[in-house]
């Protein structure tokens, strides 16, 4: 019998906020994180702005010890590291101490690039003869893998502690694969979540594709418009989500608190055939991926109260709220209420998915909706679609059952995740 997957504790790294109080504050305040970047002046970007956690000096010396601090060079690792240990914390557990690991714990905390600054740090160290000058921390900082390398140590997780990467769909495809291992039977907990580096040799290649918006380096705050008949292209930005998935007996054993319930998901691929490419999504693929969600987590679309999007300010917005309505087969008002969190954040890449989920937990744990930032003018083919109603533009009390997430990835890769309020029955 598949067991009950309950998340326990929360952790975040975004541009608006870090740490999970101040997040929470953040979104329903509709407070953005997005800046102007003289750097990214100075290196002629089209686009100077961006979301980038903040993270002062006395903060980074409460999770890294002055060892681990020398030579690190990995916003990815800094930012995955904050919350993931301030979800395990945040979940009622602590570190093991001894030799053995906790053979029931795991980790899956995925990355879409890793230790760019470090890379770029070794390559001059490299060509210039100076090898050795590398440290003995230029490869866990450089890997995929470092981000779970560097959890699994701290926390002493014995059960499988792996990396996955699928683009924006990668918090949310981790968040899934830890569900799956928990509810066989495999783990009795997961620590799950993503994180993404930030700066210019991230972002750059955006930019150079011309997806990215030029016209608000002097206003950042009102760039990222997801649903807008005015967006002009995503805000790119960085940072962390993570959270703890236990079996539900496991929770109840130990007095867990309970944010919410995973019921189920699905993760698919378009194959960039049809209308997908490695950049758009293959329509077929997001109303199945949405459709296979509903029937796995044993509900009806019916009964799906809100809907945070992937929804990332391109013109692909409308489409993706046509996929929704195609699969849900519901519309107008009786189309669920959706929000985008990217308002606020940006567009945090391989982190979105897991910084999303944190914030979309939040919504059923404590009631309410937040609203829709820089969405005064939702595009008119949405509204052809959905009542205006169903986008709030500020944060609302309001009861949900059940939320759906979802993340759509270049290479045309999908995941949707099924949450709900968590009760005993």
């Amino acid at each position: 019998m598949n067991r009950r997957v309950v998340v326990t504790g929360m952790g975040v790294a975004a541009p608006n906020a870090v740490g999970l109080d101040n997040f929470h504050s953040a979104i329903k305040e509709g407070r953005s994180g997005i800046r102007f970047f003289k750097k990214l002046e100075e290196l002629n970007f089209s686009c100077q702005i961006a979301g980038k956690p903040e993270i002062p000096g006395e903060l980074l010396q409460q999770y890294f010890t002055p060892l681990q601090l020398r030579g690190l060079n990995s916003s990815g690792i800094i930012y995955g590291v904050i919350s993931g240990t301030d979800a395990w914390h945040d979940a009622g557990l602590s570190f093991v101490e001894g030799e053995n690991p906790d053979w029931d714990s795991g980790i899956v905390f995925g990355t879409g690039i890793l230790g760019v600054d470090k890379f770029r740090e070794a390559i001059h160290l490299i060509d210039e003869g100076k090898t050795r000058r590398l440290g003995s921390t230029s490869v866990v900082q450089t890997m995929a893998s470092g981000i779970s390398a560097y959890l699994g140590g701290m926390l002493g997780c014995g059960n499988q502690v792996t990396t996955n990467s699928s683009a924006c769909t990668t918090g949310t495809e981790a968040l899934l694969m830890g569900f799956e291992r928990i509810q066989s039977g495999k783990a009795r907990r997961m620590l799950v979540g993503s994180c993404g580096d930030h700066g210019p040799y991230v972002w750059g290649g955006f930019d150079a594709m011309r997806i990215l918006p030029t016209k608000f380096n002097k206003n950042p705050e009102e760039a990222s418009r997801p649903m807008s008949a005015s967006a002009s292209g995503f805000v790119p930005g960085s940072g962390a989500g993570a959270l703890v998935l236990e079996d539900l007996e496991s929770a109840m054993e130990r007095g867990a608190r309970i944010y919410a319930e995973i019921l189920g998901g699905d993760v698919n691929s378009g194959g960039q055939r049809g209308e997908g490419s490695m950049t758009a999504a293959n329509n077929q693929a997001v109303e199945r991926c949405i459709t296979n969600s509903i029937k796995n987590s044993g509900i009806q679309a019916q009964e799906i109260d809100c809907i945070n999007g992937h929804l990332t300010a391109t013109s692909r917005d409308s489409t993706e709220i046509q996929n929704w309505v195609n699969a849900l087969e519901r519309k107008a008002h009786d189309f669920p209420f959706i929000n985008s969190l990217k308002g606020m954040t940006g567009h945090c890449l391989s982190a979105s998915g897991s910084i999303e989920c944190v914030a979309s937990v939040l919504q059923l744990y404590e009631s309410f909706i937040f609203g829709n930032v820089n969405c005064e003018d939702i595009h008119p083919d949405i509204l052809n679609l959905i009542t205006e109603e169903r986008i709030p533009r500020k944060t609302i009390q309001n009861e949900i059952n059940i939320l759906a997430k979802a993340s759509f990835g270049f290479g045309d890769v999908n995941a949707v995740v099924i949450f709900k309020k968590f009760n005993n029955n």
